[in-house]
């Protein structure tokens, strides 16, 4: 019998949870909103309730997220969130048992915090799987064979590349580039270029809905701010081409360590790859011109993968069922 029931992937942006035998579960962002009191920080709102108040509260509300680059660095905040979040499931404390999605190469202290977190929480058993090798799973391919995949996830926090065989990962890396950085910066350049303030959370929509790779593309969203100078809202019209010269940097930097991480491979690994090509994954997969980019930059045969923001835990999900292959992959990474 299955003993893990429960499987989460805590992202930089959302934090997603399966549940055996009954699939897709909880998805909510990774968020908590807290404000100062007499007796220190209180919490106003977690998950979906936090990122409603991004923007739209007192300066006194701080609105963060309390792990970074796959790393806890607020564990209070997060084990409070996590309590909150298997709270609306039917999670029965030192019963059930839990499958955490983590980074490739994550050190052995950030292990042993995510552990002793989960037991926490009240989960009698914890197994610590990387996030990369579930997505390839959910993308449908076989990871026990000699057979070698490559996989490049690009989350909200972060983006994870990993060659993958034999139930391990050959060779892998984690790059603190992700979603997130990419509404940082977007902020950032139309408050320099147009004088504007705006919020990440119109940031992250402007890059959904108008972020685009094609180099001429006429998508385009009107945004409220606030003036620089005047400190009055305003409003402006944000097009792709805007948006662009952030987009650009930000893959660029991913093509590039691809591009190292093949080269440093054996030649019969690097071959596997050159045939079977390059999985992409992750919510920043799915941004609009993605494909002819990579027809245009990449030197590899590619696919990108449908579903791409939830291909992780899906494949997280798999493993649920496949007690077999969950133990093998978790004695080999």
């Amino acid at each position: 019998m299955n003993r893990f029931k429960y499987a989460i992937e805590i992202g930089g942006s959302y934090t997603k949870i399966y549940v055996r035998e009954e699939g897709f579960a909880l998805c909510e962002p990774t968020l908590v909103s807290a404000e100062p009191s007499p007796q220190g920080y209180k919490i106003v709102g977690l998950g979906q309730e936090a990122k409603d108040m991004m923007g739209k509260t007192n300066d006194s509300i701080e609105v963060f997220s309390p792990i970074s680059n796959g790393k806890i660095n607020n564990y209070a905040y997060l084990k409070t969130l996590l309590e909150y979040f298997f709270g609306k499931l039917e999670f029965k404390k030192n019963r059930d048992s839990c499958v955490v999605l983590t980074n490739v190469g994550l050190e052995e202290k950030d292990k042993s915090e995510f552990l002793l977190l989960m037991h926490e929480i009240g989960f009698k058993d914890v197994m610590l799987i990387p996030t990369i090798v579930c997505s390839c799973i959910g993308a449908g391919r076989n990871i026990s064979s000699t057979k070698t995949n490559m996989m490049v996830n690009i989350g909200g926090a972060n983006t994870d590349i990993a060659v993958i065989n034999m139930n391990s990962i050959v060779k892998g890396a984690t790059l603190g580039l992700g979603g997130r950085a990419v509404d940082v910066a977007i902020a950032n350049t139309i408050a320099y270029n147009h004088g504007i303030v705006v919020g990440l959370g119109t940031c992250e929509k402007l890059k959904n809905e108008v972020g685009s790779l094609y180099p001429n593309d006429t998508l385009n969203m009107e945004v409220t701010g606030v003036d620089l100078e005047s400190k009055v809202p305003c409003s402006y019209i944000i097009t792709s081409n805007d948006l662009l010269p952030v987009l650009e940097p930000f893959y660029e930097e991913i093509i590039r360590t691809i591009d190292v991480t093949v080269t440093s491979l054996p030649p019969e690994i690097s071959a596997d790859i050159i045939n079977t090509g390059v999985l992409f994954a992750g919510g920043m997969s799915q941004i609009s011109g993605f494909e002819s980019y990579l027809k245009n930059h990449l030197r590899y045969p590619f696919k990108i993968v449908e579903d791409g923001e939830n291909v992780s835990i899906l494949g997280a999900g798999k493993l649920l069922e496949n007690a077999d292959l969950l133990q093998k992959i978790y004695e080999n990474t």
